[in-house]
């Protein structure tokens, strides 16, 4: 019993590092920085219930897809980081154009994928899967995304905290982390095919 609970705990460590819930935090508040408490809601709801389809179809099939279409995780490292840098140029040269063209979707993408679950996160669990099974990797998944939810939910209070012009530099600040995190991911994904062909 002592075993299998370690199990659990340890699954669910790897895939809140890669979640990181509070680096998303800060975008969401400024993708969300001019909606009201209705839409923000559901934009909440859109990302939570996107992000846990797509963790959950990965932890069914993840092994499946990357063998049949012979994808690598290389290839998904290059392919998100590529989707986050150009969000994260967007909103740090053209922040309104961006907001005008998100719509009540962002909840979908990029906000559900790839920013909440994204390749670091598929990845992961794929890992989880290997080295702790489905069910503690499944419990890993719930309870990190309920850590999203509360934190997205209490988001009105961090801006209240923060002041309008705060949120708006954390964001900015936010999307610099964002296109340097994307460049690392485009970075070791090319050093991974490079070894890989060596």
């Amino acid at each position: 019993m002592n075993y299998e609970l370690t199990n659990y705990f340890l699954a669910l460590i790897p895939i809140f590092v890669a979640i990181d819930a509070i680096a998303v935090l800060p975008i969401f508040l400024s993708m969300t920085e001019e909606m009201q408490a209705n839409e923000k809601r559901v934009i909440l709801r859109q990302s939570v219930i996107t992000a846990f389809i797509v963790s959950i179809c990965f932890l069914a099939i993840g092994k499946f897809i990357f063998g049949a279409l012979g994808i690598t995780v290389s290839d998904f490292k290059i392919a998100g980081g590529i989707v986050l840098l150009v969000l994260a140029i967007n909103d740090i040269l053209f922040p309104e154009k961006t907001r005008r063209f998100q719509g009540t979707s962002i909840g979908v993408v990029p906000l559900g994928m790839p920013l909440i679950v994204g390749p670091g996160v598929l990845t992961t669990i794929i890992i989880m899967v290997d080295t702790y099974g489905y069910l503690p990797t499944l419990s890993s998944i719930l309870i990190n995304l309920f850590i999203v939810w509360i934190a997205f939910i209490r988001s009105d209070t961090i801006i209240k905290i923060l002041g309008v012009n705060g949120a708006k530099g954390v964001s900015k600040i936010m999307s610099i982390f964002l296109a340097a995190i994307a460049v690392m991911m485009i970075r070791r994904g090319i050093w991974e095919l490079i070894k890989l062909g060596n």
